[in-house]
């Protein structure tokens, strides 16, 4: 009786173990390269004042394997707001880069826009932008260089184009808000990773540090061009970087979806 046992003891673990073999094993997910360091392919530019696909000055361009935004052929900034799109559109995910502001800025640049850029998530596509639209409705995910010791301008904050969003569950209309995070003053290279889900939870991280998080985006607000879709949830859109009149560059730039 007790070989018995043991024999239909060893069959069961047997058809228990062939049967686990047969289950696809779930492959883990990988990260996406949005950007390949070569060129501009998969990538759209909309400047204020252009017709979306018009790169105007070659102010986005690569060099170095980085997506560099250059003001070399600007006489003047006079209003140029610029963003490159990515070709694709996301809800959950997680995006992370390097980026570093260089150089001086260009000349007409407001004051305010001195190491100052930012990516923009949950954005509307660069064709549905109109021709003269400095900034396209998002949420922007600013980033700031500091300028002079000891003034601090911390980088990852919170600024709204045509949205509004929710801190400690309460709608918040202030259009740019600071995170917690230092300040980098030289030229170095700094990690940015931003963690989005659809329209519920969106993070900001600077060097693996948690620096800022808000809930529930939707559109309205300044800069809105967007009035039919007010009060509308932000559950997904493009992704862009931005030009501002200075010098920045990125790298490293991928994704990893989120299920």
């Amino acid at each position: 009786m007790k070989i018995l046992i043991q024999l239909l003891l060893v069959i069961v673990f047997s058809i228990f173990y062939n049967f686990q073999n047969l289950i696809p094993a779930e492959k883990p997910q990988e990260w996406i390269q949005l950007f390949n360091g070569k060129n501009l392919e998969g990538w759209e530019v909309k400047i204020n004042g252009f017709a979306s696909g018009e790169n105007a000055f070659n102010t986005f361009r690569v060099k170095n394997n980085s997506l560099v935004v250059s003001y070399e052929n600007y006489d003047h900034f006079k209003d140029y707001f610029g963003h490159i799109f990515y070709k694709n559109s996301y809800s959950n995910y997680r995006l992370r880069l390097d980026y570093r502001f260089v150089g001086e800025q260009c000349k007409g640049g407001e004051g305010w826009a001195t190491k100052n850029s930012g990516v923009m998530i949950h954005s509307q596509s660069p064709e549905s932008m109109e021709k003269n639209q400095e900034f396209p409705v998002s949420i922007e995910v600013q980033l700031l260089g500091g300028i002079q010791k000891p003034w601090e301008r911390p980088t990852a904050n919170l600024c709204t184009p045509g949205t509004h969003v929710n801190i400690n569950n309460k709608l918040v209309t202030t259009h740019c808000i600071s995170s917690s995070s230092e300040t980098y003053y030289g030229e170095e290279w700094v990690n940015l990773e931003i963690e989005v889900h659809n329209d519920s939870i969106i993070k900001h991280y600077i060097n693996s540090k948690e620096v800022f998080s808000y809930t529930n985006p939707v559109i309205g607000g300044q800069y809105n061009t967007l009035k039919n879709k007010k009060g509308e949830k932000l559950k997904e859109g493009y992704i862009s970087l931005q030009s501002e009149s200075h010098p920045i560059e990125f790298r490293s730039i991928e994704l990893l979806i989120l299920q």
